[in-house]
């Protein structure tokens, strides 16, 4: 997967972009991790109880020129994608995803509008 201007995963109700004020210093205090090739990830487990061991992990990934991002749902390890909007038994993570992206909206990080 490519760095994107805008993302979202399929069936998600809303699409993300980077907002054109966030910085580095935005990213580190909102929980995001410099990598060494300079880009910027946001790991978090999205479990419908928490410490359950038992879910997904939402990644997210900012470009080091902080204009482009990835955005995505995997397995607990990383390695598969997940759509988590497949099954309606997922509800209490979908509501985790849409919680912890609203965070970084209500923080300045991203801009959301519906799809």
């Amino acid at each position: 997967m490519s760095f994107e201007i805008e993302a979202t995963l399929p069936g998600s109700k809303y699409k993300y972009r980077l907002t054109d004020k966030v910085k580095r210093f935005t990213l580190r205090d909102n929980g995001f991790i410099e990598t060494k090739a300079g880009n910027f990830q946001f790991l978090r487990p999205l479990e419908a109880t928490p410490q359950s061991k038992e879910g997904f992990l939402l990644k997210i990934m900012v470009d080091k020129g902080i204009k482009k991002f990835k955005l995505s749902t995997t397995s607990k390890d990383g390695m598969r994608a997940i759509n988590i909007f497949k099954d309606e038994k997922n509800k209490l993570i979908q509501d985790k995803f849409y919680f912890l992206l609203e965070g970084l909206v209500d923080r300045g990080v991203l801009f959301k509008e519906e799809v």
